[in-house]
């Protein structure tokens, strides 16, 4: 039971901030060394744990969350940015070879700022998944992999945001001038005299593209942080952290 109080503990600084980090360890230094009269009690049960854990999860998704939802969020990391779609890079090809790299551009950014725009909707979401979490969820991700956490959310919160997340794309695609950008690169590559010889230009759902990158981006940011608190020694930069993952 210490051994899983302690892995516990070191889960509530995956994904945190160096000071959100700090308050942790402190806290769960009260955890694992309680007053004398409270020594003498049996190990803290299964829902003290769990309760922990849920905080922790809870911080670090509103962090993961709040890195992406904002301007260049994903515009600015190249990682999760949001590039042409694949069926349309033709298109994309020839519009720059005849002097539209602007049009291209445009189209590129208004899809990222429409998935900035659409972010701030996914904390909500992570809460209502930490708030039912069992103690298997729990046990799973304290002894799963180095993605265990994330899978955890995507597994029980994909669809959901997907529900959520697509409205937003659609209205924000349509403020910050997507389909108009997406419209005009289209009419240029219509205008071009070769591209009549070139093959018809395949349907496309914008919404179902950009809703889907986004989520896409979120949840790698989300098992990016994970990740490196639980492979990269160099993260450890605390002795609880150090003493759990074997940093010394």
């Amino acid at each position: 039971m210490k051994r899983i109080i302690v892995l516990a503990s070191a889960m509530c600084l995956v994904m945190l901030s160096p000071c959100q980090a700090g308050l942790l360890e402190d806290l769960s230094r009260e955890v694992l060394s309680p007053p004398p009269s409270a020594q003498q009690q049996s190990s803290l049960d299964d829902s003290t744990i769990v309760k922990g854990l849920k905080e922790a999860l809870a911080t670090g998704t509103e962090r993961a969350v709040k890195t992406v939802a904002k301007p260049d969020g994903y515009f600015g990391n190249q990682l999760i940015k949001i590039l042409l779609p694949e069926r349309i890079q033709s298109v994309a090809n020839l519009l720059r070879q005849v002097g539209y790299q602007e049009q291209v551009d445009s189209f590129v950014l208004s899809m990222n700022r429409a998935a900035e725009k659409a972010a701030p909707k996914a904390a909500s979401i992570f809460g209502d998944a930490i708030r039912q979490m069992t103690l298997a969820d729990a046990r799973g991700i304290l002894n799963g992999g180095d993605t265990a956490a994330t899978e955890f959310f995507e597994r029980k919160t994909r669809d959901r945001l997907y529900t959520a997340f697509k409205p937003t794309v659609a209205t924000s695609m349509s403020q910050v001038g997507t389909t108009r950008a997406y419209q005009e690169m289209i009419g240029k590559y219509e205008a071009v005299p070769m591209a009549a010889s070139l093959a018809g230009i395949p349907s496309l759902d914008l919404d179902d593209y950009v809703t889907n990158k986004a989520l896409d981006g979120l949840f790698k940011m989300v098992a990016e942080e994970e990740k490196k608190i639980r492979t990269n020694p160099a993260a450890r930069t605390t002795d609880l952290l150090r003493k759990v993952f074997g940093g010394k």
